[in-house]
């Protein structure tokens, strides 16, 4: 497995992931109607440009000629944010999403990062994905996205000081 640096020609690769990815894993959390709004909403090309061009980064992770999962981090003051960390349910269990994570600490001890943030619905099972890497909960938090839609998280934090 390797992970390059995504292009903005890229892009739509990350796109195409997270809309294989996202039924997995949220079809018994949240709506459809909430999926394709926050698909549509954080997923589109246009919108990952936008970030890209903000400053965040995107990552592709590859296995053989396959592209199998991304991750998408952002610096906020003193802490790096993980946005988005995904893999192919059929990829899943091989360490991919630990390579991915090392990245991200990596990137932090780039950019002098004391902690790791992200969120991660609380009913998603990549909670205990999370908790087996050493994060912890920082605090629950309900976001209002609109459209009557809401993002029900916890809000984990991981020291960094070494990778997994």
């Amino acid at each position: 497995m390797n992970i390059r640096l995504a292009t903005a020609l890229e892009l739509p690769i990350l796109e195409s992931l997270a809309r294989a990815i996202w039924p997995h894993t949220y079809a018994d959390i949240i709506t459809k109607e909430q999926m394709d709004f926050m698909l549509n909403w954080m997923y589109s090309t246009e919108t990952l440009l936008k970030q890209q061009k903000a400053g965040h980064e995107f990552y592709i992770l590859q296995k053989d000629d396959l592209e199998i999962g991304f991750l998408a981090i952002e610096q906020e003051g003193a802490e790096l944010k993980v946005n988005k960390i995904y893999v192919l349910p059929s990829q899943q269990g091989i360490g991919a999403g630990k390579k991915l994570m090392n990245k991200a600490i990596e990137r932090a001890n780039a950019k002098r990062c004391s902690h790791i943030f992200l969120q991660v619905n609380r009913a998603n099972k990549a909670k205990f994905f999370y908790d087996k890497l050493g994060f912890t909960i920082r605090r629950e938090e309900k976001f209002d996205i609109g459209h009557g839609f809401f993002m029900d998280d916890y809000v984990m934090e991981l020291k960094v000081d070494k990778a997994l």
